[in-house]
C-alpha cells in the first residue's frame, strides 16, 4: 500500500475517527442497503398483516360465501404475502434508500398506493373466480384502507430507526476539491439526515477551501481513491467536476463500480438539472432531458384545480383554529390581525401576500402599518454589520427583536402562513411554487427572472423543503428555478407531504 495509513488517518476529522472505529468495534460489516432493505420488508409484512387482521375481525361471518372459512380466509392471505413482496419489489420499494441519499418514504407515497390497489384488486379479482371466499366490498376497502396507512406508518417508523443505527451511515469522498466539490460538501454538511459522512476531498490540485470546511481534509489525489475506498471503509464517491480527462475519470467510475462503490456524479451545467429531469438513451448515449419551461394546457387547469379544492377544504377545516388564533394576536399585541406584503406574481402582476402579524404594529414595514418609522427602525437594524450581512445574505433575521411572543412562535411553525390559503383561492398563489419574491429581490434572479414568472408563487415550494432558512440565497434561486423547470403533479406532491415533514420537525426554521 503506497498511502501512509496513520498520515490518513490523522487528517480525518473526529467524527470520521470515531465511525470508523465504532464500526470496527461493533463488526459492523453490514450497509445501508442491506439493513434498510429488511426494515423496509419488516415494515410492509406488518402493515399488510395488521390491516388484514382488523378488517377480518370487524368483519367476522360464519359464511364468507365461498369455500374456505374464515380462518382459511386468513391463512390464503398470509399465504399471499410473499408475492405481496415480490410485486413491491417490481416496483422499486425497497432499492433507493441506498442509491439516493434523500430517499423519504414521502417518495414511496405513490408507489405504496398504487401496488396496494392494484394487489387489491387482484387478490378481488382471485377470490371471485376461484369461489374460494366471496369478502365483502366493506371488507375489501376497510383493508385497503388501512394497508395504506399502516405500510406508510410502518415505512416511517422503519427508516427513523435505521437512521440510528451506525450502518446506516455512509462514508463518502468528495472527487473534486473546486467551487462545486466544495458546494457539494456544504450541501451534505447541511443534511445529516441524509446520512453521509464526508470523509474528505480527493484532488491533485484542490482550490483552496473556505472556512466552513476547513475541517473537511484533503486526503489524497485521484491515483489514491482506490486505496482510500479501502482504507477509510468508503461506500460513496461523489464526483464534482475533477480535473482529470474524461477518459480517465470514466475508468475510474468503472473501477469504484467493479468494487460495488456507490458512485454520484455531479452533471455538467447541473444548474439546469431539476428534480423531474429524467435520463433517456440514444444508441446507448445518456442524455438528460430538459424540459420546455411552461405548463401544458391540462396540466395548468389541473393544478388549478388543485388549488382550489385544497386552499377551500383548509380555510373550512382550520377555520376554528384561525378564530382562535387571530384572538390570540389581537391579545399579545395591539394592531390588526393580518399583514399584507407586497410581491411579485406570475407574469410580473403586483400582489399582495396576506399573513398573520407577527411584528408589533409600529415596527411592520407599510403605511398602512408603522408607516416611516417602522422604515426607520429598519434602517437601524440593517445598519449593525452583522445584521447587515444577515439580510443581504437571506432577507430575513433570525433573531428579529420587532417579532412578538406569539410572532416567534408562528414563525417558528410557520402557521404564521396559513392565511395565504386566501390568495391561493383568489388565483394569486399556488400551493407549491416559487418563492413569491419582493421587487428588490427579483433583481438577484437576473436573466432567470422571467423562468420564475412563469409560475405562480407558492405557498411551499422545493427549496423549503430542502434547507429552509440554512440555505444561502443563491441556493434558493437554484433550488426554484429547478422547480419551475421540471413541474409535475406527482413533484407538486411529494413536495407537500416533505413540507408537512419539515413543519413537525421544525428543521431550518426562523
Amino acid at each position: 500500500m503506497s498511502l501512509a495509513a496513520e498520515a490518513v488517518f490523522e487528517g480525518l476529522d473526529e467524527r470520521t475517527r470515531d465511525l470508523l472505529e465504532l464500526r470496527e468495534r461493533t463488526g459492523a460489516i453490514r450497509r445501508r442497503g442491506w439493513l434498510v432493505r429488511r426494515a423496509l420488508l419488516l415494515a410492509d409484512l406488518f402493515g399488510l398483516t395488521l390491516a388484514f387482521g382488523i378488517a377480518h375481525a370487524i368483519y367476522t361471518r360464519a359464511d364468507n360465501g365461498g369455500t374456505l372459512s374464515g380462518v382459511g380466509e386468513l391463512v390464503f392471505f398470509i399465504a399471499s404475502l410473499p408475492l405481496w413482496v415480490i410485486a413491491a419489489k417490481v416496483y422499486g420499494l425497497y432499492d433507493k434508500d441506498e442509491e439516493r441519499a434523500d430517499h423519504s418514504t414521502t417518495d414511496d407515497l405513490v408507489g405504496v398506493f398504487h401496488l396496494i390497489t392494484v394487489c387489491t384488486f387482484l387478490l378481488y379479482a382471485v377470490s371471485r373466480q376461484s369461489r374460494w371466499f366471496r369478502p365483502e366490498f366493506g371488507k375489501l376497502f376497510l383493508f385497503w384502507l388501512i394497508a395504506c396507512a399502516s405500510v406508510v406508518l410502518g415505512r416511517t417508523v422503519a427508516r427513523g430507526y435505521c437512521r440510528r443505527k451506525v450502518n446506516y451511515v455512509q462514508n463518502t469522498i468528495i472527487l473534486g476539491a473546486g467551487s462545486v466539490g466544495q458546494l457539494v460538501a456544504r450541501m451534505l454538511l447541511r443534511h445529516p439526515e441524509y446520512g453521509l459522512n464526508i470523509v474528505g476531498f480527493v484532488d491533485d490540485h484542490p482550490k483552496e477551501r473556505d472556512d466552513d470546511l476547513a475541517h473537511v481534509s484533503v486526503i489524497g489525489g485521484v491515483d489514491d481513491i482506490e486505496e482510500l475506498v479501502t482504507l477509510l471503509d468508503v461506500e460513496r464517491v461523489i464526483v464534482a467536476f475533477s480535473n482529470e480527462s474524461s477518459e480517465e475519470t470514466l475508468r475510474l467510475i468503472r473501477s469504484l463500480q467493479e468494487r460495488e462503490i456507490q458512485v454520484d456524479v455531479v452533471p455538467r451545467l447541473f444548474e439546469t438539472v431539476g428534480p423531474n429531469h429524467g435520463l433517456h438513451m440514444i444508441e446507448g448515449l445518456a442524455l438528460v432531458s430538459l424540459p420546455p419551461m411552461r405548463l401544458a394546457a391540462s396540466s395548468a387547469f389541473l393544478k388549478r384545480a388543485m388549488d382550489i379544492c385544497a386552499s377551500v377544504l383548509g380555510l373550512l377545516a382550520m377555520a376554528p383554529f384561525l378564530a382562535v388564533l387571530a384572538v390570540a394576536i389581537r391579545l399579545d399585541s395591539p394592531g390588526p390581525v393580518f399583514y399584507r406584503h407586497g410581491r411579485v406574481g406570475r407574469d410580473g402582476r403586483s400582489i399582495r401576500v396576506i399573513k398573520f402579524r407577527t411584528m408589533r404594529r409600529e415596527a411592520c414595514r407599510g403605511s398602512e402599518y408603522g408607516g416611516e418609522a417602522a422604515e426607520e427602525m429598519f434602517r437601524a437594524l440593517i445598519s449593525d454589520p452583522t445584521r447587515g450581512r444577515e439580510f443581504e445574505t437571506s432577507y430575513k433575521f433570525a433573531a428579529d427583536p420587532r417579532v412578538t411572543r406569539l410572532g416567534r412562535f408562528l414563525r417558528a411553525s410557520s402557521i404564521d402562513e396559513l392565511p395565504q390559503l386566501i390568495n391561493v383561492l383568489k388565483g394569486e398563489l399556488s400551493l407549491v411554487g416559487p418563492r413569491a419574491v419582493t421587487a428588490d429581490e427579483l433583481e438577484r434572479y437576473g436573466d432567470h427572472a422571467a423562468e420564475l414568472l412563469a409560475f405562480r408563487p407558492g405557498i411551499t415550494g422545493y427549496w423549503q423543503v430542502n434547507g429552509r432558512s440554512r440555505l444561502t440565497y443563491e441556493d434558493r434561486v437554484r433550488l426554484d428555478l429547478g422547480y419551475v423547470t421540471s413541474w409535475s403533479l406527482k413533484l407538486d406532491a411529494q413536495i407537500l407531504a416533505k413540507t408537512i415533514r419539515v413543519l413537525v420537525s421544525r428543521t431550518g426554521a426562523v
